[in-house]
């Protein structure tokens, strides 16, 4: 039986460290899957406390509704962050 593979949105691709400047290293697999390439634009959004997120500024629309699609989601985890 064959597997399929999770689209990007549901895959995990390891860890990465934060380095003495603040910079944190996108794994190779995530970057290829994503086509975030070398000179790419990227926002950065904090949810609650801890949680981040980056995505390309080519893709901000997509984002915009897929957080909005997810918004109850995402205030729940917020609200568990911030408890």
């Amino acid at each position: 039986m064959e597997m399929k593979k999770k689209p990007a949105e549901e895959r995990f691709y390891g860890t990465t460290t934060v380095g003495e400047k603040g910079q944190v290293v996108i794994p190779a697999e995530a970057r290829q899957s994503m086509g975030i390439a070398k000179g790419d634009k990227l926002l950065t959004f904090g949810f609650g406390s801890n949680m981040v997120a980056m995505v390309k500024l080519s893709e901000l629309e997509q984002f915009a509704t897929h957080l909005s699609d997810r918004l109850e989601s995402i205030r729940k985890i917020i609200a568990e962050t911030e408890a």
